[in-house]
């Protein structure tokens, strides 16, 4: 078994292994000579390209994981919606009535987006190391159909969720349906691992959160605990909700740079962390990323740790900064740390 599932089981391993969110995107020069090509859709859509894609930053930096070049739309227009990018996820028609949400098609999950079978396949064949598959939480994902795009405080969203509870539970049904069936897809393709991001989950109260987002989380992971892969689970500045997240079926909860590791891992009670560097850190020198970067994995020893950025790398990132970052993950020695903490 490998270094990063041997973590995501909840092993203590000799050295945290490491891949960062958004690793496979625009801070890579070689991913944007592809993208003067082709759209993003394009490159989606096409299984040779989003393999060669995913696998540029296990090429280029060592990275233990590899995670699937998607989008956490890519299963929204098999049921009949008009999604562009600009270059944030723009929606044609935005999802604002019970009529609208019935009129919703859920399609087999060898239907969905069959480009995407296709290219963990392909991956397979290539990586020499696990591949994370992933997706959209359900409250993520409606968090788009009624909003329409990208927004400050989702005001649009969070109204809806307030005067027409029953539409959005009955959309939060569709959008779980359709990520069991997209997600199952992945690992029966081949994907060793799924994340779940639940971008916007932070937006809201725990009561909120317990109401429109666990239950259909849940459900999510209790479908996917037949194929005996971990599961893995994020919502950015989600502290408040820790409680509620740590009752998910999950073995890999990935959190912010907000708070320690070492103070939030007692609310998190057996479950592997994953985190939590602070994106913007790549962006100083080196030295200053070798400390921070020590200063994680000290945190991190308390139990099973994947190192991780709190969040998507930044496009301005300078690839060998990224790579420094991942040298000194690698050279951090976890069981001699610990035997010289407990000294």
């Amino acid at each position: 078994m490998s270094l990063f599932l041997d973590a995501a089981w909840g092993k203590f391993t000799e050295r945290a292994p490491v891949w960062m969110m958004r690793q496979a995107g625009r801070y890579l020069p070689e991913y944007r000579a592809i993208k003067e090509h082709l759209s993003f859709w394009e490159m989606c859509r096409t299984p040779e390209v989003a393999c060669a894609i995913t696998l540029q930053p296990v090429k280029r930096l060592g990275v233990d994981a590899a995670i699937l070049f998607q989008d956490i739309m890519t299963p929204l227009p098999s049921m009949g919606i008009d999604i562009q990018f600009n270059p944030g996820p723009v929606i044609e028609s935005p999802l604002r009535s019970s009529a609208q949400i019935e009129a919703l098609r859920l399609s087999e999950k060898t239907e969905i987006a069959p480009f995407v079978a296709e290219a963990i396949k392909l991956i397979r064949q290539e990586s020499p190391v696990p591949l994370i598959g992933f997706g959209g939480a359900p409250l993520t994902l409606a968090t788009y159909l009624i909003q329409g795009g990208g927004s400050k405080d989702y005001a649009e969203f969070r109204q809806f969720l307030r005067y027409a509870p029953e539409a959005a539970h009955a959309l939060l049904d569709k959008l779980t349906v359709l990520s069991i069936r997209y997600l199952s897809m992945q690992v029966e393709a081949g994907a060793q691992a799924i994340q779940l991001f639940d971008s916007w989950a932070g937006l809201h109260s725990a009561g909120m959160y317990a109401q429109f987002a666990r239950p259909y989380n849940q459900r999510i992971f209790e479908a996917l605990a037949v194929y005996k892969i971990p599961r893995i689970y994020i919502a950015v500045e989600a502290a408040h909700l820790y409680p509620e997240i740590n009752q998910l079926n999950c073995e890999v909860v990935s959190i912010d740079w907000r708070l320690p590791i070492d103070q939030v891992r007692p609310q998190l009670a057996g479950k592997t962390i994953q985190g939590n560097l602070d994106p913007a850190i790549l962006l100083a020198p080196k030295e200053v990323i070798s400390t921070e970067t020590k200063r994680v994995l000290r945190e991190g020893l308390g139990g099973a740790h994947i190192f991780n950025l709190g969040h998507g790398i930044f496009r301005q990132t300078d690839p060998n900064h990224a790579k420094h970052m991942i040298e000194t993950v690698k050279s951090f020695d976890r069981t001699k740390a610990r035997e010289l903490v407990l000294r």
